[in-house]
């Protein structure tokens, strides 16, 4: 009688094999989910921005993108988060005002492993077109904490409102003053 099947030793080799695989693609797949974070952060604040912008014209009022702290309220421009970032990464939100006092329409929650940098700290859009008050702002999202692998400018995304109200993302860092 012959008994088919796998040696010891074979089925050691294809553990170790299977194990070199592991620990190679790990980076990879850690690579591939800081730059989805990257991306799903910085379509957030896009698709923010073009919510506040339509918001204006339909309301025909002030809407203002401001960074939030956990009870949903604009952080002041010294304010740091409450995980003590001074960045957007505690979140931010789409607020109306409305007998003195701003309502949320619209809120982002907070991401940590995220830098979302700008010198603003609010956004208003205003009625009849929806510009944004001021001239051509910045907002640059990135990892917080880069590998080697993630240091160049391929893993940042740079928004830029235009003084009409209207925003575009480019890959990369931004240029230029924010």
């Amino acid at each position: 009688m012959k008994f088919r099947g796998f040696t010891l030793i074979e089925t050691m080799v294809v553990v170790v094999l299977l194990a070199i695989c592991a620990t190679v693609s790990t980076p990879v797949f850690t690579a591939w989910r800081v730059r989805d974070q990257v991306d799903a952060r910085a379509n957030a604040m896009l698709g923010t921005l073009a919510y506040a912008r339509s918001e204006a014209i339909r309301r025909k009022a002030r809407i203002t993108v401001c960074r939030i702290d956990a009870a949903r309220n604009c952080l002041a421009a010294a304010k740091a988060c409450p995980s003590g970032l001074a960045d957007w990464s505690c979140g931010w939100a789409v607020m109306f005002e409305r007998a003195g006092a701003y309502a949320p329409l619209r809120v982002q929650p907070p991401l940590d492993a995220i830098a979302v940098a700008s010198g603003l700290t609010a956004i208003t859009f205003t009625p009849p077109a929806g510009q944004s008050i001021g001239s051509l702002r910045n907002i640059e999202i990135g990892p917080r904490v880069a590998s080697a692998a993630q240091r160049g400018t391929g893993w940042r995304r740079c928004i830029r409102i235009a003084a009409g109200g209207r925003a575009r993302m480019s890959d990369g860092a931004c240029t230029g003053a924010s």
